[in-house]
């Protein structure tokens, strides 16, 4: 049986490739997806998540996810698995033809059941406008 933290790098893992499937298999049917940062969008539902998928794999290319530290802690009905992490990509849709990104961020994850039922998400949205040239650079 995977860990909470297996199931978690695993998930960041797969959106190296460029499989929706695959990524969406780690969510939960009722899976939140939460956005803190001013930029972000969430959602609700595996179907939901699976169904936006395309669009972020196509917008951020060469995408990968390094997680820079890692935290568990266990809860009566799951466990929660906090990331702080880099995610470099090619930009592919801003004034910058194929902008290399490098955010810094921090995404919580509770896991039940094998599977993320949610994920909290808070990014660095003024770095990804400075770097996509949507905003002046500091």
């Amino acid at each position: 049986m995977p860990t909470a933290i297996d199931v978690v790098t695993g998930y960041l893992r797969a959106f190296s490739g460029n499989d929706p499937d695959d990524i969406a298999s780690f969510v939960s049917d009722s899976f939140r997806n939460e956005h803190l940062s001013e930029l972000g969008s969430g959602c609700t539902g595996r179907t939901e998540y699976r169904r936006r998928l395309p669009g972020f794999l196509a917008s951020f290319r060469d995408r990968s996810y390094t997680v820079e530290d890692i935290v568990e802690q266990v809860r009566e009905s799951s466990t929660d698995v906090v990331v702080r992490y880099r995610l470099r990509a090619t930009y592919a849709d801003g004034p910058v033809a194929d902008a290399p990104i490098d955010i810094p961020g921090v995404m919580w994850f509770s896991v039940h059941d094998d599977r993320i039922s949610t994920r909290v998400d808070v990014w660095d949205s003024l770095t990804f406008l400075r770097q996509t040239g949507q905003a002046p650079g500091a």
